[in-house]
């Protein structure tokens, strides 16, 4: 057989460089495609930069923070009801817990005993100032009478011995006259001692008492002092909200015995919070105070924005603050990147209207567009309070007019006597639990019981 030429070959080469130009073509626009669409991201990514990117700083470091007031009792004593139980809302001077108060009172009942026996020596030391003043009276009366029984009896003596000569006085009537001189120095001398003896008694007394009254000698004021210090333990076994806010942690329980300084609970106040923004070092450069501030959280999403301003910038960042700081300058070093707490105040009207808890992250947007602000906060000048509680200046109060009270009654000046001063005792175990000051804790407990 003889081979037949093959016309096909052509063919099949020609249909396949045909077939690899028409696949080139959708491979290269592919490619050219996602090339255009690089570089367009990369335009619309630096024109936002450029636009608005570069105009704002942005972190999710963000946290909110507020006023958590430890709840410490200032005496020791044993829990005998709490009033307030987590999420529970208390005003300011509203009780929390109660510590038994009968040691308190004994000490108070004895300061206050101690106050009424000082004042009375007092008003005896003043009183005896006229008794010895009449006593200085006397005695001079006396010296005066005895130095002039002297003087007679010197004229006497002196009128006598030149009639010895002549015998018209005899020497035994001499002698006796000169006995009854030398007594009569005697008496005078005595007289004169017992003088300087009482002056020295009336100023000795008179020291105790030149230039105060009875209300404000020193013996009076240290048993006063005693009495505030009893009277205001007594008080203190009562522990109140000193603000607003939600009580939170509540570790406390009943028969309890705490110290002095122990945490027992707190109160959160939600009112007034704020938003710690942690931002990098590299992120400060255009962070200025006053500078406007969008925020969202979480806990509600995109939908919900918070507003606020730049309050302050920290004075250094978390790691110089860390309970057990960085020590870079031993073995091995990476550089970490740190970052410094900004503070920003939020709206109270937008707080009100969606409330936060402290903890929660929040997504933060700062406006650095507004140059004109400071990186450090100055000096104000202002010495009013940034936070003040005045819960407690009727318990100063009190103890003062308990003090005045004794004094005046002790004093003669009339007036009620001093009420012996006591804790209400607490509310019947089986109430109902409440935020009113009902003891939620006593409630549980009683419950639990007769189960």
């Amino acid at each position: 057989m003889s081979a037949t030429p093959d016309n096909t070959t052509p063919n099949a080469a020609n249909g396949n460089t045909g077939n690899n130009g028409k696949n080139g073509n959708p491979r290269k626009k592919g490619l050219t495609l996602i090339a255009v669409v690089i570089a367009l991201a990369g335009i619309g990514y630096a024109a936002y930069e450029w636009v608005i990117g570069s105009h704002y700083e942005t972190t999710d470091n963000a946290y909110v923070q507020a006023n958590v007031v430890q709840i410490t009792p200032l005496v020791g004593g044993t829990v005998r009801a709490v009033y307030a139980d987590d999420t529970d809302f208390v005003k300011a001077g509203q009780k929390l817990v109660s510590l038994d108060p009968v040691d308190a009172r004994m000490a108070l009942d004895q300061a206050q005993a101690q106050l009424a026996q000082t004042v009375r020596e007092v008003r005896t030391v003043y009183a005896n100032n006229s008794g010895l003043a009449a006593q200085v009276q006397v005695r001079e009366a006396e010296q005066r009478r005895a130095q002039s029984e002297l003087s007679r009896l010197q004229a006497d003596v002196s009128r006598r011995q030149p009639l010895i000569a002549t015998g018209a006085v005899s020497k035994e009537e001499l002698d006796h006259a000169q006995a009854q001189l030398t007594a009569a120095r005697a008496a005078a001398a005595a007289a004169q001692s017992a003088l300087l003896a009482s002056r020295e008694q009336l100023q000795s007394n008179q020291a105790l008492t030149d230039g105060v009254s009875v209300e404000d000698h020193p013996n009076v004021l240290r048993a006063a002092a005693r009495v505030r210090e009893a009277y205001l333990a007594l008080q203190r076994a009562e522990l109140v909200a000193p603000v607003d806010g939600w009580i939170a942690r509540r570790s406390v329980q009943l028969g309890q015995r705490v110290a002095a300084g122990a945490p027992l609970m707190a109160v959160v106040g939600l009112q007034q919070v704020w938003v710690d923004a942690n931002f990098k070092e590299s992120q400060l450069a255009k962070l200025r105070i006053g500078q406007t501030v969008t925020l969202e959280a979480d806990v509600y999403g995109k939908k919900t924005e918070y507003h606020g301003t730049v309050q302050g910038l920290g004075a250094g960042t978390g790691a110089a603050f860390a309970l057990l700081p960085a020590q870079n300058a031993t073995g091995n070093w990476i550089k970490v990147v740190q970052r410094v707490p900004v503070r920003i105040a939020l709206d109270p009207k937008e707080v009100a209207e969606h409330p936060l808890r402290v903890g929660l992250s929040m997504d933060v947007q700062v406006d650095i567009r507004n140059q004109d602000g400071k990186t450090l906060a100055a000096a104000t000048g202002n010495t009013a309070p940034r936070l003040q509680t005045t819960v407690f200046d009727a318990q100063e109060r009190a103890a003062d007019e308990q003090v005045q009270r004794i004094i005046a009654i002790n004093l003669g000046k009339g007036g009620k006597h001093p009420v012996r001063s006591t804790v209400k005792p607490a509310p019947d175990q089986s109430a109902p639990t409440s935020a009113t000051g009902t003891p939620h804790a006593q409630a549980r407990d009683v419950q639990g019981a007769q189960g």
